[in-house]
């Protein structure tokens, strides 16, 4: 299916900073919950995500990642997600984010 410009400009995905990540226990699957920093306009977001075989908490935490923004905050179990983290799933199912090469501005826009 293709899309044109307009849809995808409603698609806010932001460069933020993971400024502390946890253990997710309660989750269904192996999960880490994180609080994001997206700057001054978006603030910080907390969202979960599917990522402990690739990463441990101490690997991740200061790592900048391309999220999500807009979309409405969803329940997952007793947490509230308010952004979507993206990534990659490996040829072994893993999932690999979506990070910039070089440190951008915490909040800076995919264009």
């Amino acid at each position: 299916m293709q899309i044109n410009w307009d849809d995808f400009q409603k698609v806010d995905l932001r460069i933020g900073t993971i400024i502390e990540v946890t253990e997710f226990p309660e989750a269904h699957n192996p999960s880490y919950k994180m609080k994001i920093d997206f700057g001054e306009e978006v603030g910080i977001k907390k969202s979960s995500a599917q990522i402990t075989v690739l990463y441990n908490l101490e690997d991740l935490l200061g790592k900048q990642v391309l999220a999500v923004t807009n979309f409405p905050p969803k329940q997952i179990g007793p947490f509230m997600s308010e952004c979507l983290v993206t990534g990659f799933y490996d040829s072994n199912g893993a999932i690999a984010l979506a990070m910039p090469e070089f440190n951008v501005p915490n909040g800076a826009k995919l264009i």
